[in-house]
């Protein structure tokens, strides 16, 4: 029996001591049990290339002409001083002066310079780009990694400790998330920094508490609990002890390792960057090695209005290393072939600068026309799709939708756009919009999917 008193001071339940530790103990083990629960949706599916996806979510919306689609041509009141774009490893393609490691990864990735959906605003946009479908009708749809976490990691037989979801570090809120799914396939987002030592995974323990601290409060738990003690063959209380014991390989075992960037050589960690990201792209390249299908890293700081310029030279340098290695170490490593690396934001940003106060050289939100990136799980490298026009306001030629490369990505793993989604209201969903649903679809991007 839990034993409960009342505080009428602050109007809430106050619990024993040993109800805490049980509770604590179950929020981990909830991680666990929660992947035993089942639903069948699946069609048979097409052949997977790709096993993997690492999504670099530049939230904010970065500047495309500053980056991946240069357009030095336009003059000053377009380009700024980011006028000299550098020559890649690719004959013909030339990408932002601020990435000279990227430009030697060029073979390995492609570039999409006609992303366009018309959506200028953060929230509307980002669900645009992250589900598919158009924000503001009656359901809410669940976004590519919870898909794609349902698909691959729990209808797949997925039995990791580590949810098959994951987000580094921070979520951005439901367009990132699990829509009418539900919380099952909420992404797990770790908090913290990586880049800092230890990397305190919030959810898992507590910052601040030791591993040897940990193992004192387990072996209380032990002590206090005479009714596991007493009824050691109960099947309740035996399945509690397997998750507890999962739990604790999670805090303290294997699970806990994959976070635990100190067994990485510091040469590889320099190379990354000691920066948030550089260490996240690291961790992603860890999880995808222990199994994880899906992993976000939610890298802010591209909703650039005011002083672009001075943002673009202090982050697009961390932004070079951190990606540029990933997809050489992934590479290296045989894991890129089975890995899509997905890099882009929900927009890009105002082609010509706002010079003037208090803009001061920024740039606005522009939804007509920006970039993405591909790489690796079937995807060609050292191709370009697409074009805008001579300023980065248009499309020019061969435009993409935001559901044009989730489906291509579906593809790539192997996921059905007819695979049903679990519609709480019992609605016919699936995995892509249906011609029904009106969304502007310009085909899969064939051109760099292998055959």
């Amino acid at each position: 029996m839990k034993k409960f008193s009342f505080d009428f001071e602050h109007q809430r339940p106050r619990i024993s001591r040993r109800e805490a530790i049980r509770r604590a103990l179950y929020t981990a083990s909830g991680l666990v049990l929660a992947n035993h629960i089942s639903f069948r949706a699946f069609a048979a599916a097409p052949a997977a290339r790709a096993k993997a996806v690492i999504q670099i979510w530049m939230w904010g919306g970065p500047s495309h002409t500053d980056i991946f689609d240069p357009k030095p041509d336009a003059g000053y009141d377009y380009c700024g001083p980011l006028k000299a774009p550098i020559e890649t490893n690719v004959s013909g393609i030339r990408i932002g002066e601020l990435l000279p490691v990227l430009a030697k990864q060029t073979d390995k990735y492609s570039i999409i310079r006609s992303m366009t959906h018309g959506n200028f605003g953060h929230e509307t946009a980002s669900y645009l780009v992250q589900t598919g479908r158009q924000p503001g009708g009656r359901q809410v749809f669940p976004c590519v990694g919870a898909v794609v976490s349902l698909a691959k990691g729990y209808e797949a037989g997925y039995k990791g400790l580590i949810p098959p979801y994951v987000v580094l570090t921070e979520p951005q809120g439901r367009f990132d998330e699990a829509g009418f799914m539900g919380s099952r396939y909420k992404p797990f987002a770790t908090g913290g920094n990586p880049a800092q030592t230890p990397f305190a995974v919030e959810g898992v323990v507590l910052p601040g508490v030791t591993d040897q601290r940990q193992k004192s409060r387990r072996e209380l738990l032990h002590h206090l609990d005479t009714l596991a003690q007493d009824l050691p063959a109960d099947p309740q209380i035996a399945a509690n002890a397997k998750a507890e014991n999962t739990a604790y390989d999670m805090i303290l075992g294997d699970g806990a390792k994959v976070f635990d960037l100190s067994q990485e050589k510091a040469e590889l960690r320099d190379r990354y960057g000691r920066s948030k990201f550089g260490q996240s792209c690291l961790v992603a390249r860890r999880l995808v090695e222990r199994g994880i299908p899906y992993i976000t890293i939610n890298y802010a700081g591209w909703d650039t209005h005011k002083e672009n310029f001075q943002a673009m030279k202090r982050q697009l340098p961390e932004m070079d290393k951190g990606m540029g290695t990933l997809l050489q170490d992934l590479s290296e490593r045989g894991l890129l072939d089975s890995t899509i690396v997905w890099w882009g934001g929900e927009f890009g940003r105002t082609p010509k600068v706002m010079w003037e106060a208090p803009w001061n050289g920024g740039r606005n939100h522009w939804g007509k026309v920006f970039s993405a990136v591909l790489a690796g799980g079937g995807f060609k490298g050292g191709q370009i799709i697409g074009a805008s026009d001579a300023k980065g306001e248009e499309v020019k030629d061969r435009p993409v939708y935001p559901v044009d490369l989730i489906g291509s990505i579906y593809a790539q793993l192997g996921i059905d756009p007819m695979t049903k989604l679990p519609n709480p209201e019992g609605l016919p969903t699936f995995a892509l919009p249906q011609p029904a649903e009106g969304i502007k679809s310009a085909g899969l991007l064939k051109e760099i999917m292998s055959a």
